[in-house]
């Protein structure tokens, strides 16, 4: 353990490190307004959770991980991830029952639409699955139930740990926060989002699925050093620094540099799988192309949007960028 407490430290540069450009979809603000409007309509959201929603510039996000989507598509995208960090925000506040019952209602919402349901969540459910099946492929409904199940497995999980105050071994961390993180949904909203139809052989071919890997790697262990701030003043342990300072005994800044180096490798490892695509013919590959590139965009994306939103720097957000300089909260357990 430290000597003496940390007051601050420093981030890795890791927006300097990912080769990809940002883009920015020019339907940013009208998805932000309409899905809006969809979210406040009735008491879905109301009080705290509804004021945690202004600062969180879901709208930035999702026309940057989806940036040439068509409006309808990005709208459904920002629509489900909005309802994500709403879904996570919940989470937060549950114990392992809680999220089992969440779970039971959202999934049940997806396999049964036609029998209603009454609590708010599966009205929202129903809405944008609704949409999205209007235009998604056959492939693409089933990964997004089967991911989106995994999602609640894992926060079930999750909630279990934070109950018994366990901090996990690195291994079971990883493979946990892959299913946490949301990342799996989210990219199969790529495929809809495109109007893609990838053969399920082809998305479940190993370079495709590492790719996955890799991209949700570095999407959710940079999350992990970006929201550890307001997370260690909640005492939460569910993120990969707290999880290498127990696994390696390690003091905080020394962690942060190795989750750092780990994001470096998963951008290394990505840029290697891509290099080693097989074809399966024009036309898939041209599919395959739109969709690794969807994986790039997320992973840009992301990163340029933590320091936008308001979830982990409060209003500076763009001074940290610039500083890469954190000022550790205190506790408020």
């Amino acid at each position: 353990m430290p000597s003496s407490a940390p007051t601050k430290f420093i981030l890795p540069d890791l927006v300097s490190d990912c080769p990809f450009q940002p883009h920015v979809s020019r339907h940013r603000k009208q998805v932000t307004t309409e899905t809006k409007k969809w979210l406040f309509q009735g008491d879905n959201l109301v009080g705290k959770i509804r004021d945690r929603y202004h600062g969180l510039n879901c709208g930035l996000l999702a026309a940057m991980v989806y940036p040439t989507a068509a409006y309808p598509q990005l709208r459904v995208c920002n629509d489900f991830l909005t309802y994500l960090f709403h879904l996570d925000n919940l989470s937060d506040d549950m114990d392992n029952h809680g999220t089992m019952t969440t779970a039971d209602v959202v999934m049940n919402s997806l396999y049964h639409p036609e029998i209603h349901q009454s609590p708010r969540i599966a009205k929202m459910t129903r809405d944008y699955w609704k949409r999205l099946v209007s235009t998604a492929s056959l492939g693409v409904q089933q990964r997004f139930m089967e991911t989106l199940d995994f999602f609640f497995q894992s926060v079930t999980e999750q909630a279990n740990d934070r109950q018994e105050g366990a901090i996990p071994d690195l291994e079971s961390y990883i493979a946990l926060r892959r299913d946490t993180s949301g990342c799996k949904t989210s990219f199969v909203l790529i495929e809809y989002s495109n109007n893609l139809d990838i053969p399920d052989e082809v998305m479940e071919h190993p370079l495709i699925r590492s790719l996955g890997e890799a991209a949700n790697d570095l999407v959710t262990w940079s999350n992990d050093i970006f929201s550890y701030n307001v997370e260690q003043s909640k005492g939460d342990t569910h993120n990969m620094i707290p999880v290498i300072m127990n696994h390696h005994s390690l003091d905080l800044q020394p962690a942060v540099d190795l989750v750092g180096q780990l994001c470096q490798q998963s951008i290394d490892r990505f840029m290697n799988d891509r290099a080693q695509l097989p074809s399966w013919g024009p036309e898939i590959d041209r599919q395959v192309q739109i969709y690794v590139t969807g994986l790039e965009d997320w992973m840009v994306g992301s990163l340029h949007w933590s320091f936008e939103s308001e979830r982990y720097f409060g209003k500076g957000g763009r001074e940290v960028k610039q500083s890469r300089v954190v000022n550790l909260l205190p506790k408020h357990i």
